[in-house]
């Protein structure tokens, strides 16, 4: 049996995605996770074949010593991959070990920690001014070290989906929210930077034997709440002639200096003062429903394609079709038991309409957001012009409506 071997997905979006689209190719799908949950909804899994629950998916050798197990049982293992953080690095080696093709491990260690990556381009323009925070030093000392760059972004060096990001415009909130780091007693160091104002971009990459394909570029509407939260995706991105080249050079510097010859990526990037800038970059697709965004305005499976380059095969990105695409988040302003959702029918009808996502069930409490996780639902439409798929997508989400129980 041909198989590809999952490590991790979440229950929507593209790491779920990819489940499906690799059984679709024709292989028997394995999946390794550490959800029960997942192991207790089996029968909502079809995409999967065998599904194998793993307390600690980055026991390299616990997962290691399983597909051998599988292969001897007559597994023919033909790739190993995660689209989700942090295992896309565990993957790469259990790929390398089990002699299949290998993507660049080295370079996708650096992308799945932010001062990593950050450490390693810090002598480019592109990247801001950036601090270390360490659970030892004093707080005090710190802060007065790095206040006149304020306002300032606190992250987890492996935090993602905006999780523990946040922004502090004040000494006493840059004091509060080191204060509360240390309280927790955690030994990471924190990653500060500066803030950095201006459009921000997605970049979704793939490369394949060090050539570098852009496949999308993608302006983001970031809501700015106690997390920067995206709520609205722009494709593709208005750039001018000059911003796109000067991307496409940094993006360049970006991947020959991190040394990534085989893999995808992702990037988001803000343009401040016509100055391209780094906010982050990952070693994996964009989630959510950024392999639907790319399909419907170019006619490419970015997921699809992905897969095929950890089998070893060439990637193809011909685009068949050029289209506007806009998709539009949708977050709650207050906590609550959600008691039903309404309007979704009525938003498919809307024209341009492609696609009408619900995330959370019956049941789930649902908050205001912390995380890009807290994003329950997302319309996405297409239009004659950026402006009208936009509108499609946004008069859509109008009929959609949660019913919560306050808590």
């Amino acid at each position: 049996m041909k198989t590809i071997v999952f490590i991790g997905c979440n229950k929507s979006g593209t790491s779920r995605e990819a489940l499906n689209i690799a059984k679709q190719m024709g292989y028997y799908t394995i999946l390794f996770t550490d959800r029960t949950k997942f192991i207790q909804q089996r029968e909502e899994f079809t995409d999967v074949y065998l599904m194998l629950y793993m307390k600690d998916l980055l026991s390299k050798e616990s997962i290691l010593n399983e597909i051998k197990q599988l292969i001897e049982k007559g597994h023919d293992v033909r790739a190993c991959l995660s689209f989700i953080d942090p295992f896309v690095t565990v993957a790469s080696l259990l790929a390398k070990e089990l002699g299949l093709c290998e993507l660049s491990t080295e370079a996708i260690y650096k992308m799945e920690n932010k001062t990593r990556f950050r450490e390693a381009l810090q002598d480019f323009p592109f990247s801001p001014y950036f601090f270390i925070f360490d659970h030892t030093q004093s707080i005090d000392h710190f802060i007065n070290q790095v206040k006149e760059y304020l306002p300032l972004v606190v992250k987890l060096p492996e935090s993602n989906g905006s999780k523990d990001v946040s922004l502090v415009n004040t000494i006493e909130e840059l004091r509060k929210e080191l204060l509360t780091i240390q309280r927790k007693k955690t030994k990471v160091p924190l990653l500060i930077e500066e803030y950095l104002n201006g459009p921000q971009y997605l970049i979704e990459v793939v490369v394949y034997e060090h050539k570098i394909s852009i496949v999308a570029i993608i302006k983001q509407e970031v809501t700015n709440r106690k997390r920067f939260i995206i709520t609205g995706y722009h494709f593709p991105a208005q750039l001018k002639p000059y911003e796109l080249d000067s991307l496409e050079k940094s993006i360049s510097k970006i991947i020959n200096k991190l040394g990534l010859r085989n893999g995808p990526c992702h990037f988001e990037m803000r343009l401040v003062n016509e100055e391209w800038k780094l906010i982050e970059i990952n070693p994996r697709i964009s989630g959510g429903a950024m392999n639907q965004i790319i399909l419907h305005g170019t006619g490419i499976n970015l997921l699809k394609e992905t897969i095929k380059l950890n089998l070893g095969k060439e990637p193809s990105f011909h685009q068949t079709k050029h289209q506007f695409v806009y998709a539009h988040y949708l977050i709650v302003e207050r906590r609550g038991v959600l008691l039903k959702v309404t309007g979704k029918k009525r938003a498919q009808k809307h024209k341009g309409v492609k696609e009408v996502y619900i995330k959370p069930r019956k049941g789930k409490v649902l908050t205001p957001p912390l995380s890009m996780g807290d994003r329950y639902a997302y319309i996405l439409a297409i239009g004659e012009t950026p402006e009208e798929a936009q509108l499609n997508a946004i008069n859509a989400a109008k009929e959609i409506r949660f019913f919560l129980e306050p808590i």
